[in-house]
């Protein structure tokens, strides 16, 4: 039997979900945990695109069925391997032609509860910006770079506390030095499925506490109605003494390629300034990385305080702090509140 159903009910039901577009659409963003049973490759779908638009729609079908003619048990035997079961969620991009055709397939060859997502893949986009501005209960830890803040974020989640950690979805530190020893980073539309993702799983009448960013983290960036509250809800701001500040980015960078670290440090140069970029390069080159970490706070810490005189004052709490020890200034974090 193939029925349909809304993007809210498949997210609910926690079924199997096959996203039969091609690779370079799944590639793109896909729902979260969703397998990609592709009914065209990236040249198969760009050539019935073609035929569709020179041609004719009849004899785009036509070429189409001779591309899947020759994958249909593959078809059938991978969706088993996915959802043994028999029953399992369907779609494409508009919930077309594409998922309608695969659905009907397995129905017709085992699979006894085939579900196809009402608009498929754009319904679930729509969903997903429209879900990330709704209202929600933020708190936004910041503080100067290298007060540890990720680190502290995951402390609280010890504690009890509910976290969305950013950087992590967004495989990037948020610096010009942010991409070193990470991940490739995703695509914009990916990250905000994976925001998403996490925002979907929080109690939404409970605090959820995130790090400061700006608008983009890297090469990706958050969404709009999510960045507008960040930038409305409470920041909690942590003070933290530069050399113990930099004393922490040593533990996080000194085992990084100095050649990439000397790169970041040359993307800033124009902000940094000619003898600074010099001092920053010949301390690093001879291992001094601790002055390094310092000259590079130096941008660092202007470049943030200036952004947080932009913020309603009302909003901001100062929390003053000794050191980088994520552990207590965490708990510190907690009494403040």
């Amino acid at each position: 039997m193939v029925s349909e159903i809304s993007i809210q009910e498949a997210l609910e039901l926690n079924l199997p979900i096959i996203d039969v577009r091609s690779p370079g659409e799944f590639e793109r963003g896909h729902i979260v945990g969703a397998t990609n049973i592709p009914l065209f490759s990236n040249d198969e779908r760009a050539h019935v695109g073609t035929v569709y638009k020179q041609q004719s729609r009849e004899a785009a079908i036509e070429l189409g069925y001779k591309y899947v003619t020759p994958k249909l048990q593959d078809f059938i035997t991978e969706s088993f391997q996915l959802a043994p079961s028999g029953t399992v969620i369907v779609h494409c991009w508009r919930g077309g032609m594409r998922s309608r055709s695969f659905a009907q397939h397995l129905s017709e060859n085992g699979f006894t509860d085939v579900k196809v997502i009402t608009k498929g893949y754009k319904a679930f986009r729509n969903h997903v910006l429209d879900s990330l501005a709704s209202l929600t209960k933020l708190k936004v830890l910041g503080g100067y770079t290298g007060s540890g803040k990720t680190y502290i974020l995951k402390e609280l989640e010890k504690l009890g506390k509910q976290v969305i950690d950013l950087e992590g979805l967004a495989h990037h530190k948020g610096s010009a030095f942010g991409a070193i020893g990470q991940a490739p980073q995703p695509t914009t539309e990916y990250f905000e499925n994976m925001l998403f993702d996490e925002w979907r799983k929080q109690k939404h009448d409970e605090t959820i506490w995130v790090e400061d960013e700006s608008l983009a983290i890297g090469r990706v960036q958050i969404p709009q109605g999510f960045f507008q509250q960040m930038r409305s809800a409470p920041l909690y701001f942590l003070d933290i003494p530069a050399e113990e500040r930099a004393k922490h980015l040593i533990e996080d960078y000194s085992n990084c390629d100095k050649e990439e670290l000397s790169a970041a440090i040359i993307r800033i140069a124009q902000r940094l300034g000619g003898l600074n970029v010099k001092n920053a390069l010949d301390n690093l080159t001879e291992g001094n990385y601790f002055e390094t970490a310092l000259i590079a706070l130096s941008y660092y810490d202007r470049y943030y305080l200036k952004g947080m005189k932009k913020r309603n004052k009302e909003n901001v709490h100062t929390i003053s702090l000794c050191s980088v020890n994520h552990y207590k200034n965490a708990l510190a974090l907690e009494k403040f509140q």
